[in-house]
């Protein structure tokens, strides 16, 4: 292939996946749909975990793997954080066509990975038991949750590459690939599962190898895309490393989102053990309601992530107005899809959390937690948004004080004090929409009090004042 043929490849991706020009609500909702169905098929197959060993294994299984979601994200949430924090700074690269900063970022931004996932994986397989005894798991559950724990952590590596590859691909506005990818591997766990738990009946090591092979499959895939691109955000073997001024912004970005990641899964580890402590009724049941409550997250979660993509983008290649537009688009959309799915999981929560156990008492639980939280989900997507909104634009800070503020110090302190007046499971279950609507008005008001768009329009005015 001559230069030229490939430059006017390279020239075609940029169109593709530019979020600079366009339609704003077209643009946002394409790369946002893609994001969104990956998700439900992300959070199909999870749940598919759940359903196959509550079915096969019964509710002792059950509660193993479904109490999983608390410490997965405080050993992973951190990496995913830096992650995002890269994307978002590769994002502000592609935008403002800075494409040897954006290779530099792209590099060491995989570099870190590699590190970080091998890490990972040594503390998840030598400290799960420890972890667990710490969340007063139930010695009943306790020998399959480490099962299901150290299979799982011997992939952490997958987990992290794929979070990395993806966000580097969706900063230059690809999210239809790692569409593709996660709906096979998607299929790829669920026949696993099936072959493993629901064939042979290995337990629950076998649904954890499961997901640990489909997240590795995920990760290759999106690996090759990266290395056969011929744009400008091309992966190359031999540059990968670490590149220090690179690696300092990445920082920079990345680090206030993967310590609010990791301090918010601590925070939710107290949550669980207090819910541990009601027995394994209670983590079957609540862990259940966690599975069909991620669905309703989808809206949030991807409009979320194209926010950050767009405001990113849009920042650097100083398009304000653009920016303002689809930031209210973005959060309108969000907030009304959340508040739709709510009410949806308030009305038929008995028949969602039935699906995974025909014990009285696990769906009774799950359907306590679904009738405090559901109606709340509007509060969950504006502030998911904000984040997201600030995220992009070089703020990271401002999320991290405030969810570090309510999601982690206010949602502990309001538990480990109402628990001792009122010992019952709704007062763990009230603590997530008191803190969403906490976060929500603080968000609200540095949204529309403070100055973070003058501040850009400002720089652009000294740049061409010189």
């Amino acid at each position: 292939m001559g230069e030229e043929e490939s430059s006017q490849i390279s020239s075609e991706n940029l169109r593709k996946n530019d979020l600079t020009t366009g339609s704003i609500w077209k643009k946002i909702m394409f790369f946002a749909l893609p994001i969104f169905l990956g998700q439900v098929f992300q959070q199909l197959y999870n749940t598919f975990d759940s359903l196959i060993v509550g079915k096969y294994l019964g509710d002792q299984a059950l509660a193993a793997v479904s109490s999983s979601g608390s410490l997965i994200f405080m050993m992973i949430g951190f990496f995913s954080g830096v992650a995002m924090g890269a994307g978002v700074m590769i994002a502000k690269e592609y935008g403002a066509r800075n494409y040897e900063g954006m290779r530099l970022a792209i590099h060491t931004d995989v570099a870190f990975g590699l590190v970080a996932g091998i890490l990972l994986t040594i503390l998840g397989v030598c400290f799960t038991p420890t972890i667990l005894r710490w969340m007063h798991t139930p010695e009943n559950v306790l020998p399959q949750s480490v099962e299901y724990f150290r299979y799982y952590f011997c992939g952490a590596v997958f987990t992290v590459m794929y979070n990395i590859f993806v966000g580097i691909l969706q900063a230059v506005g690809d999210s239809r690939h790692p569409l593709y990818y996660l709906i096979l591997s998607s299929f790829i766990n669920v026949g696993l599962d099936l072959i493993l738990v629901g064939g042979f009946h290995f337990g629950v090591g076998a649904a954890a190898l499961a997901t640990t092979i489909s997240q590795g499959i995920s990760a290759l895939l999106c690996m090759i895309q990266l290395l056969k691109s011929r744009g400008e955000y091309r992966l190359r073997i031999r540059e990968i490393g670490f590149h220090k001024d690179s690696l300092k912004k990445i920082v920079r970005f990345g680090l206030p989102s993967g310590v609010q990641n990791s301090v918010i899964a601590m925070a939710n580890l107290v949550v669980q053990t207090n819910i541990n402590s009601f027995g394994e009724f209670a983590m079957a049941g609540c862990g259940s309601y966690a599975k069909v409550e991620g669905f309703a997250f989808l809206p949030i979660t991807c409009f979320a992530q194209a926010l950050s993509t767009f405001v990113g983008q849009n920042l650097g290649a100083k398009q304000f107005e653009r920016v303002k537009k689809g930031v209210r688009f973005g959060i309108l959309c969000s907030v009304s899809m959340a508040e739709v799915i709510g009410i949806v999981f308030w009305i038929f929560a008995p028949f969602f959390i039935g699906l995974f156990s025909d014990s009285e008492n696990v769906i009774g639980f799950g359907v306590r937690q679904a009738r405090v939280e559901a109606l709340f989900y509007c509060m969950l997507a504006l502030a998911h948004c904000i984040a997201g909104i600030m995220r992009g634009a070089g703020k990271a800070t401002v999320p991290m004080f405030t969810m570090l503020g309510f999601w982690c110090l206010l949602r502990v302190t309001y538990i480990t004090i109402m628990l001792r007046f009122i010992p019952q499971i709704e007062v763990v279950f009230s603590a997530y929409p008191l803190t969403w609507g906490s976060s929500c008005i603080v968000f609200l008001l540095y949204f529309f009090k403070a100055d973070w768009m003058h501040h850009f329009e400002r720089l652009e005015k000294v740049e061409k004042n010189i």
